[in-house]
């Protein structure tokens, strides 16, 4: 058995092979070397940078989970306390962060990001006291029910597009290279474009049924997050929406990417002019917490006002869920479920007019993770969990179906097939966050639903940064404690 020194030692060298990996952004490599340090010998520092390269990743189980031990092996690890402060805020638990925020800022009093984001924690929790206080039990009016939008007049100063209800593919289309110019639509055209689109989903179940006819595909993208661009790339490639090429998108339009709005608005327009071959589902970030911390908030705040937002979070609420294509395969943003007894019309007849709850079938859906061991297991995001090829075989056996297709996660080559063949995970924000150097990819279906799957390079897009409207403690990406 080796000494403590020798197992210290040797520990340390997997420390800096392990911060050579992060410092080249390969971070899984990087979490690989701090691991096999914890097993030999378990010093606080590595699980402390193995938290960061997690972080890196949006693990923000998985960081929670590394500065917990850290902090368990030295209390006054102030990155330990930031770090999993700044878990906290993933997963918008926002008592949490404070505390952890409090802590690492008497640990480290010159730590000015640390000061800020405890501001920010404690501000936003005052608003929500006083939200919840005056809410009592009063039935919630929809806004998006009672405003009267004959009372907006489109002043004769706006010279850009002026579209009709319901919109037409050329409406669209103009309304697309507006947006290219880094120009808004008036809030009047916003506004009708949300209302429409509450007025068209509210009725429909949570999963759509989809046929291919033979001759035809649609196609299905994953994540884009607010880059828009790229967005406009994947249509260059991949051609308009139209009749005879319908499209699903797979959620999260959302956050992150600074041109969120122009992705969610342009993808709910085509869907007005195609409601039959436009397909839209509910991410995890088409929910109101991950749009305070994440940006989106923020943007269209800044874009369209308040009202927008509201009219926003109206729709994101009914966005359905799944689809299944063919009878043959199933989308849906997350993946499958604690529960071994789930089908089809268990799904189709889920409740979703309202913020995810953190359990069962719809927090399943837009949260879960696939994981190689067989059975299920912890989330790596702390919230929702990780499930095994056995599970996935099952619940398509059990449901008739040949594979899952599911996003939610950041893929190298912007798509990857696992447990088997019978699940592919597809992204198709490339180069996410302007860092990550992923490709992004989409997946064509023929009538036998056979994938097609492309490709694609990030596109450039306007000098403003991914998060600029986040609040303070909303940017992960950020600098401030991340330090080896």
């Amino acid at each position: 058995m080796e000494s403590v020194s020798e197992g210290e030692t040797k520990a340390l060298e997997f420390k800096e092979a392990g911060n050579a990996a992060f410092k080249a952004k390969e971070y899984d490599d990087a979490i690989a070397k701090y691991t096999s340090g914890i097993d030999i010998y378990p010093l606080a520092v590595l699980f402390n940078n193995r938290a960061m390269a997690q972080m890196k990743l949006e693990n923000w189980g998985s960081v929670i989970a590394d500065a917990t031990s850290a902090l368990a092996l030295d209390e006054s690890l102030a990155k330990a306390h930031y770090r999993r402060a700044c878990a906290y805020l993933g997963i918008a638990k926002l008592k949490e962060a404070k505390n952890d925020f409090a802590k690492c800022a008497k640990l480290a009093p010159q730590d000015k990001n640390a000061r800020t984001k405890l501001k920010e924690c404690q501000k936003e929790l005052k608003k929500q006291a006083f939200a919840d206080a005056i809410s009592g039990d009063h039935d919630i009016v929809l806004l998006s029910s009672t405003m009267n939008l004959d009372e907006m007049n489109v002043d004769d100063s706006y010279d850009g597009p002026r579209i009709p209800n319901p919109p037409t593919r050329e409406s669209v289309i103009e309304m697309m290279a507006w947006f290219k110019e880094q120009k808004n639509i008036h809030k009047k055209y916003c506004y009708q474009m949300l209302i429409a689109m509450r007025e068209l989903l509210a009725p429909q179940p949570s999963l759509n049924r989809i046929s291919v006819p033979e001759g035809h595909h649609i196609t299905v993208c994953g994540d884009t997050h607010g880059q828009y661009y790229d967005l406009c790339n994947i249509f260059e490639i991949g051609g308009m929406p139209s009749e005879e090429n319908p499209y699903v998108f797979n959620g999260d339009y959302v956050d992150r990417g600074s041109f969120s709005a122009e992705v969610a608005l342009t993808l709910m327009a085509w869907k007005l002019v195609y409601p039959e071959h436009m397909h839209l589902h509910r991410g995890n970030h088409e929910t109101i917490n991950m749009n305070k911390v994440y940006g989106f908030e923020g943007e269209v705040n800044a874009k369209y006002g308040e009202k927008g937002f509201t009219l926003f979070t109206e729709v994101f609420n009914v966005l359905p869920l799944a689809s299944c294509i063919a009878e043959k395969v199933i989308v849906m943003h997350g993946g499958l479920f604690q529960q071994d007894n789930v089908t089809l019309d268990m799904i189709a007849a889920t409740p979703r007019d309202k913020q995810p709850p953190d359990d069962g079938i719809m927090c399943d859906i837009l949260w879960a993770d696939p994981q190689e061991p067989l059975g299920r297991g912890p989330s790596k995001r702390g919230v929702g969990l990780a499930f095994g090829p056995d599970v996935t075989t099952d619940f398509l056996d059990r449901n008739g179906l040949q594979m899952v297709v599911r996003s939610h996660e950041v893929k190298d080559n912007g798509y990857e097939i696992t447990h088997d063949g019978k699940l592919v995970t597809v992204f198709s924000a490339p180069n996410y966050c302007d860092q990550m150097g992923n490709k992004g990819a989409f997946i064509r279906f023929n009538h036998e639903c056979t994938p097609e799957y492309t490709t694609f390079d990030s596109v450039p897009h306007p000098a403003i940064r991914p998060m600029a409207y986040a609040s303070s403690f909303g940017n992960m990406f950020g600098q401030g404690q991340f330090g080896m």
